[in-house]
């Protein structure tokens, strides 16, 4: 009675056509051989089950065939069935796992390449998990690999690269195998059943390629588990079932609920999967790839296939993607990946499980910094929230832009675009000095007090022109580094609410490089010791008439102290109000 040969073994690829997923090897390989181009060494690196110890073999068929060198072996003659059978005494499979000392290497390989081979032209060493050999092992095997003799091939296989010397490294062509997608497996499983003659499902073979990770050979086994447990007709209960799996439906659903805030409907179908024997460290990996996918979908969509999903699960993914924005994916993923490491060595697993889902859903309403920012500011601006309502706070963070000027009563021309970088100028405006420095001095005091950290830097700053429409303040070459920090969307908003304050309506700011004649003035006036000395009092005339000593500009000095001692600023009614709303509370502050 013939013995039974599992899925694995019996459609195990014999051709480089027949290798799944890997056509930037099979094809380089095979014009290597058709140009006789053909290497001393080779790298096969991957995870497991992606064909490297399938694509060493039909290798080594390709270059010992009677036929060959020829990249379709003819799978008849002694060489090609002896090499597909493992029996070939000219292709030596060695486990480094098993043989890592340096006399097993020296013994296998070392003194053996010397011989030539029995039959056909090469001699050809293949080594499976190559990275568990010792250091010295493979210091003993550094100058045969560089330079084997002519009739030797060696190929290596590894999962691990990073634990491999850079000597070894150096020394061979590398190809780096992939995880095979979701769709291209279920193709194959598919086929396979056909000809098996086992009916299963679309749904079933989709849980079977999620639970195998990219591996063909686990998606083989467990395809072949299967039909040993359900017989020729196997539907998606019995994948789920057997392996722990959960519906890609249930996983769609408890996303939703976390991402809509929906903490106790979470907790009730969590509970329901833990109740049916689901695997909750599969459950949360799962949920990490959901997101992770919702969140590539959400910013590019699905460009060059980053999501390995079906059709119908990028629908899926669209839909549930255009309703939460990307900052509050990322941090729900941030939640659940943080999660990952610590569940693995939990002994309550279900409650770190719970634990996560109710802070994912609290994370998915976290309120971001610039929204806190914005709230200050409409505080600030007398427009606090509306009391007795509960407004759930945007989790988007709001990007705060110059307040567009209100549009002149007169009618505009057709010709002009509606699109402005700043509102033009309101016709006959004007703005006196005396003016133009109360607005300065208001606008300066008011934003100290919003916004400390931006205070020095407006200390460089001063006020040049008022229009009606836009407030323009300039800053001296030197002080440039400071524009640009004012310039930004946040101190942009607390200068903008400061002037709608003074002046009762919105106007926009412009920043600009402008020489300050004072700040030259200073830098070229003498040392105090080179000046002359002031005229004596009895020097000067009774009967002269006394001359009103001009003001300087009202611009605050970049060294003059602050105003605001911490006290004042714990007292603040603004920082009171900020402290009610979020719940915290001042644990330093600087100044």
């Amino acid at each position: 009675m013939a013995q039974y040969q599992v899925l694995a073994r019996k459609w195990r690829p014999q051709q480089f056509a027949d290798v799944i997923g890997q056509e930037h090897i099979t094809q380089t390989l095979v014009n290597a051989i058709k140009n006789k181009r053909i290497a001393h060494a080779y790298l096969l690196v991957g995870p497991r089950g992606t064909g490297k110890t399938t694509t060493a073999r039909i290798l080594a068929k390709a270059l010992n065939c009677e036929k060959g060198p020829t990249p379709t072996p003819c799978e008849k003659c002694a060489n090609c069935v002896e090499i597909t059978a493992g029996s070939s005494m000219n292709v030596l499979e060695y486990d480094a796992a098993s043989n890592t000392q340096v006399d097993k290497i020296r013994e296998l390989i070392i003194e053996n390449v010397k011989y030539a081979p029995t039959s056909g032209k090469y001699k050809i060493y293949i080594v499976d998990e190559v990275h568990m050999l010792s250091g010295g092992s493979f210091n003993a095997l550094l100058k045969t690999l560089e330079e084997p003799p002519d009739h030797v091939i060696f190929v290596f296989a590894t999962t691990e690269v990073s634990k491999l010397p850079l000597t070894i490294l150096s020394r061979c062509q590398r190809f780096d195998f992939r995880r095979l997608g979701t769709s291209l497996i279920v193709k194959h499983l598919a086929a396979i059943a056909k000809d098996e003659k086992v009916q299963i499902e679309d749904a079933a073979l989709l849980a079977v390629a999620r639970g195998s990770e990219g591996c063909m050979r686990d998606a083989l086994s467990t395809t072949d588990q299967l039909i040993s447990f359900c017989g020729n007709k196997i539907a998606e209960d019995d994948v789920l079932g057997v392996f722990g799996l959960a519906a890609h439906e249930r996983i769609v659903e408890l996303s939703g609920a976390v991402l809509d805030g929906r903490s106790s409907e979470a907790l009730k179908q969590f509970n329901d999967l833990a109740e049916s024997g689901k695997d909750l460290q599969r459950l949360l990996t799962e949920m990490i790839e959901h997101f992770r996918n919702l969140l590539v979908v959400k910013m590019a969509g699905d460009q060059g296939g980053a999501v390995d999903a079906t059709d119908a699960e990028l629908v899926e993914l669209k839909k549930q993607s255009a309703s939460v924005d990307a900052d509050a994916l990322l941090r729900v993923l941030e939640v659940f990946t943080g999660a990952e490491g610590r569940l693995r060595f939990t002994a309550s697993k279900r409650v770190l499980f719970e634990v996560t889902l109710i802070k994912a859903s609290q994370a998915r309403e976290a309120a971001s910094i610039d929204v806190v920012l914005q709230k200050l500011n409409s505080l600030r601006g007398g427009t606090p929230p509306t009391s007795g309502t509960a407004a759930p706070v945007a989790a988007k963070p709001v990007a705060v832009k110059p307040v567009a000027a209100a549009k002149p009563a007169m009618a505009e021309p057709k010709h002009r675009q509606d699109a402005v970088a700043e509102p033009p100028p309101t016709p006959g405006y004007t703005t006196s000095a005396e003016q133009l420095q109360a607005i300065w001095a208001y606008v300066h005091e008011h934003f100290a007090q919003a916004a400390p950290l931006g205070r020095e830097f407006l200390n460089q700053g001063r006020a040049l022109s008022f229009d009606g429409r836009v407030f323009t303040i300039g800053f001296d070459p030197e002080f440039k580094s400071a524009m640009e920090f004012l310039n930004s969307p946040r101190f942009r908003a607390v200068l903008q609410t400061k002037l709608r304050e003074f002046l009762g309506h919105d106007v926009g700011i412009h920043f600009e490089l402008a020489e300050d004649p004072e700040l030259d003035a200073r830098k070229s006036e003498p040392p105090a010791s080179e000046t002359a000395a002031p005229t004596p009092a009895s020097a000067v005339s009774p009967f002269a008439p006394a001359t009103p000593a001009t003001p300087p500009p009202a611009k605050p000095s970049a060294a003059a102290p602050s105003s605001r001692d911490t006290k004042d600023f714990r007292n603040d009614p603004l920082i009171k109000k900020a402290l009610e709303i979020f719940r915290g509370q001042i644990v330093t502050v600087r100044t």
